[in-house]
C-alpha cells in the first residue's frame, strides 16, 4: 500500500508486467514500420516513461516528439482538453505514432487526431500503455494496446494522483 494525498493506493501492475508489454508493443512496431520512419509523439506528462522505455526497444529508424494536453483533475476527466503545447516541426506525409500511458475515455485521442488531421499527416496510428475498455466512449481505432484494465483510478509508471506518484516503477490502484 502507497498514499498520496488523501488517497491509499494498492500494487496492480508490476514492473516486470510493464517491461513485458513495452517489448510486446516495440516488437508489433518494429514489424508495421520496417519500411517507414515513424514520428513518436509522446503525450506529456504521462508517457514520458512509457515513450521513453518503449524508445530503448524500437529497432527501427524513427524521430521523437512531445505534445502536452490537460484532462484530468484530482482522479476524475474534466472532459475539457486544453492544447498547451503544440508541435512545431512540419508532419506533411510522416507516419505519426501517438503514444499515450493510458486511454480511457478518449477524449483526449479525439483531439490529437484533430490536431494531426490539419497536418496533412500520412498515417496516424494510436499507442497506448494500459487501455480501459469499459471506459472507452470514441469509435477511434487504438492500434497498439500494451495492457487492457478495468476502470479503474491507476497511478505509478508516469501516471499521477495530483502530481505525486508518476516515479513509482509499479503500477497501483486505488483502493476501494
Amino acid at each position: 500500500m502507497i498514499h498520496l494525498h488523501d488517497k491509499t493506493f494498492e500494487p496492480f501492475i508490476s514492473s516486470e508486467e510493464i517491461d513485458f508489454a513495452i517489448k510486446n508493443l516495440a516488437k508489433q512496431m518494429d514489424d508495421d514500420f520496417f519500411e517507414d520512419t515513424p514520428v513518436f509523439v509522446g503525450v506529456l506528462n504521462g508517457s514520458f516513461m512509457v515513450l521513453s522505455d518503449l524508445m530503448k526497444q524500437y529497432r527501427g529508424m524513427c524521430e521523437v516528439s512531445f505534445v502536452k494536453l490537460a484532462s484530468y483533475e484530482g482522479t476524475q476527466t474534466t472532459n475539457n482538453i486544453k492544447q498547451l503545447i503544440g508541435i512545431n516541426e512540419n508532419l506533411e506525409g510522416k507516419t505519426i505514432v501517438i503514444v499515450e500511458d493510458i486511454i480511457d475515455t478518449g477524449n483526449t485521442i479525439e483531439e490529437l487526431r484533430a490536431i494531426f488531421k490539419e497536418k496533412n499527416v500520412k498515417h496516424l496510428k494510436i499507442a497506448t500503455l494500459f487501455f480501459k475498455p469499459e471506459a472507452y466512449k470514441k469509435d477511434i481505432k487504438i492500434d497498439y494496446v500494451g495492457i487492457r484494465i478495468p476502470n479503474k483510478f491507476i497511478v505509478g509508471y508516469g501516471l499521477d494522483y495530483d502530481g505525486l506518484g508518476r516515479n513509482l516503477p509499479d503500477v497501483y490502484q486505488l483502493a476501494e
